[in-house]
């Protein structure tokens, strides 16, 4: 079957062997990002203004710092650094007004649900900063055109529900965006026969990861030292990964 170039990817992770083929995508969409704002995006100006207004996330910082590339990091973050400080000098000002506010507050006022409502301007611009990223923000709206071209080819592609069929579901991640998604691009019989088959695979598929995860605990009793592990060695990583997302690489 001659494959689009939108519509190879998603046929080429379905095709491999995992808990979740939306996780692999999920996988390949953040490490190309990683390494794009680490490299050819350091020097354009209009990625800089975008990076110094959103920044990125804790893990995604630590991702790229484990990249090595300290100089492109370096420079990024000097200037996201800068455009940060303006915000704190606004900040700063909130949190002192609240605190005035509060410190002459009569004592009677100082309880109950409205004591430091005014500091919940400065610290909500503060959560703001912490959780803004832009590497989260491009793999949400990557994963988002996945997903629609997951639906896509159930609806179009004739072999893809067969191959989708065989598949061993997805994380609670990615099947709760799954279920958000399918109404809104698949009707009638076809959107039942997706549901249907995604929930099915869903549950079978926690049926074995449970049994397999417990059957590795029972490995550390003495009794069964010298029976077979089976597909139980590596089950506690995919049983987390299925569980979260793949949180834990290979």
């Amino acid at each position: 079957m001659k494959q689009h170039i939108d519509t190879a990817p998603v046929w080429e992770v379905y095709r491999q062997d995992c808990e979740c083929p939306m996780c692999l995508l999920y996988g390949k969409s953040e490490a190309a990002n990683v390494g794009y704002f680490l490299g050819e995006s350091v020097m354009e100006p209009s990625q800089r203004i975008e990076v110094n207004q959103k920044g990125f996330c804790a893990g995604h910082f630590k991702q790229m710092y484990d990249a090595g590339n300290r100089l492109g990091l370096a420079l990024i973050t000097h200037t996201y650094m800068k455009e940060t400080m303006k915000k704190l000098g606004d900040i700063a000002v909130q949190a002192r007004d609240a605190a005035a506010s509060e410190a002459g507050k009569p004592i009677f006022k100082r309880f109950g649900g409205s004591k430091g409502a005014g500091f919940q301007e400065p610290v909500g611009a503060l959560k703001g900063i912490e959780d803004s990223c832009l590497v989260c923000e491009r793999i949400r709206e990557n994963m988002e055109r996945y997903m629609y071209t997951l639906l896509y080819m159930y609806r179009h592609e004739p072999e893809f529900p067969e191959l989708f069929a065989k598949s061993k579901g997805m994380c609670l991640s990615h099947y709760a965006q799954a279920l958000e998604m399918a109404p809104k691009h698949l009707s009638g019989d076809v959107l039942k026969r997706f549901v249907d088959t995604l929930t099915e695979l869903e549950t079978k598929s926690f049926e074995r990861l449970e049994g397999e995860i417990e059957w590795f605990t029972s490995k550390f009793d003495y009794r069964n030292q010298d029976k077979p592990w089976g597909n139980s060695r590596d089950a506690v990583k995919r049983s987390v990964n299925k569980l979260c997302r793949q949180v834990i690489e290979d």
